[in-house]
């Protein structure tokens, strides 16, 4: 919006009289918010509360919020390194260290359900796949070219 002289004079004078930001926004065919920016910008006074208290009422008090704590406050790692980890080895089929092979990650079943597990079979290297899900998952892309003959 572009504020003439006389658009900021109606605006002030509005604003002397106390009327609400959206009922200037009104009477000069402008938003609220342009209201006040433009109010903002020119200083007026700040306008009282919409909020409506009653005689001798304070604003609701907040809590005191713990002030943060310095230094350390989870336990120290050893102390968690004494219960035993559980493996994920007992759910694997034991494979020698020496050939690391890597089970296939292709899920079957709907998760969430008891019956959700995945392929396990030994996966193509490089691949999170064994060779038949590997074929599925990975689809050429065909060339155009080859639709045109």
């Amino acid at each position: 919006m572009e504020w003439t002289e006389e658009a900021i004079a109606k605006l002030r004078s509005l604003w002397a009289e106390g009327l609400s930001t959206a009922e200037i926004g009104r009477r000069l065919n402008i938003s609220k918010n342009a209201v006040v920016g433009k109010a903002h910008r020119l200083n007026l006074p700040p306008r009282p509360s919409p909020i409506r208290r009653n005689e001798g009422e304070t604003a609701a008090v907040r809590p005191v919020v713990p002030k943060r704590v310095q230094g350390a406050t989870l336990p120290p790692l050893s102390a968690s390194m004494s219960a035993p980890m559980p493996t994920l080895r007992a759910l694997l089929p034991a494979v020698k260290f020496s050939q690391r092979a890597t089970p296939c990650c292709w899920p079957i079943g709907e998760p969430g359900k008891p019956s959700f597990h995945f392929c396990n079979a030994s996966a193509v290297t490089g691949k999170p796949y064994c060779e038949e899900h590997a074929a599925i998952a990975y689809v050429r892309v065909r060339d155009r070219r080859e639709d045109v003959a």
